[in-house]
């Protein structure tokens, strides 16, 4: 019997963003195969009965659901989907220990445990649940589309493939064998330190406002987002920094490997001017490289935009692109 864990969920809203009166909001829980009990926002459309599409939502990497993952399914729950958008295992209000860590197993399993939770919901129709993934969570989104026949449809939104970004650096810049075992030396030197001392560390994050001038714009751009308009004291990127061996595991763990085997519909939007690109155009072309299905899937290059725009910018994200991408794929 899967047991969930009792957790400390705030009452209060505090989200990033303003409540919407078109939609009704409560706080649940699920649990994953790995027993880590995961804490989520539940929107859903106001008077309105019968069964609901369903759309569960994470991202970005290090974000907690009271940021942009709440934003889309606040808005998809405005227009017409029961929606979830849920905190990570060890992130955010959800559970699992030691806090600030990532896996792609664990993280892929998340996604899967939110399809559980919405198949058993009686107010929601089981052949019409889809996914949103933001940033690292596209991936994330993918790989999880790329097992659990259940999903009909995937969003992934100025996507991350963080095991690419962990093993190669920022555009491939450290693709060698060298470069990734003197990154692996480094990180399991680190390992045996923490052990003999029982604790760990941690490092990375986003960098303090004001960031410097010659910092690239994309660390800008996070900042600003994380430490300034959309800051959120449960927030790993308003605040701090990831376990300094949190993602060391995504190095060896190509998650993205059998995406031209995912028969459902795919969209990936992206900004045009992102430092991200490449992981979403990339992405795109392998799923549909050498692949039987490729009429479902799409890229959508959104014109002048970076990164964050796809975070919280209301004019950029194409919400209405979203909603007619779900709805021709059985989602709606």
């Amino acid at each position: 019997m899967l047991k969930t864990e009792e957790l400390k969920l705030v009452s209060e809203w505090d989200k990033t963003f303003p409540q919407s009166e078109k939609v009704d909001h409560k706080k649940v829980t699920f649990v994953n195969r790995y027993g880590i009990t995961l804490a989520a926002d539940l929107y859903k459309p106001k008077n309105v009965s019968g069964k609901y599409p369903a759309i569960a939502v994470s991202g970005p990497f290090g974000a907690v659901k009271e940021q942009c993952s709440g934003l889309y399914a606040q808005t998809m729950a405005e227009k017409g989907y029961l929606t979830i958008a849920f905190d990570p295992s060890f992130t955010g209000e959800s559970g699992g220990n030691p806090r600030f860590m990532a896996s792609p197993d664990i993280n892929t399993e998340d996604f899967m445990a939110a399809v559980d939770f919405l198949s058993v919901r009686e107010d929601v129709d089981t052949d019409k649940i889809g996914i949103i993934g933001i940033c690292g969570w596209g991936g994330m989104a993918l790989n999880a589309t790329a097992l659990d026949t259940r999903i009909k449809a995937t969003v992934a939104s100025t996507m991350y493939d963080m095991t690419r970004v962990n093993a190669n650096g920022y555009f491939d810049s450290e693709n060698s064998e060298e470069a990734r075992y003197a990154k692996k030396q480094s990180l399991n030197a680190l390992r045996t330190q923490e052990y003999r001392k029982g604790e760990y560390s941690r490092s990375g994050g986003c960098v303090p406002l004001p960031v410097p001038e010659d910092a690239p714009l994309f660390v800008k751009d996070y900042s600003e987002y994380y430490k300034g308009r959309c800051y959120h004291k449960r927030s790993l990127n308003s605040n701090g920094d990831w376990n300094s061996i949190g993602c060391m595991s995504f190095m060896n763990q190509p998650i993205l490997k059998y995406c031209n085997e995912i028969r459902s519909a795919v969209l990936i939007v992206h900004g045009e001017k992102a430092h991200s690109y490449y992981f979403g155009k990339d992405a795109y072309e392998n799923m549909i490289k050498d692949s039987k299905y490729t009429s479902n899937k799409e890229l959508l290059t959104i014109p002048g935009a970076v990164h964050t725009d796809l975070y919280d910018n209301l004019d950029v994200i194409p919400f209405d692109k979203i909603q007619k991408f779900f709805e021709e794929n059985g989602v709606g």
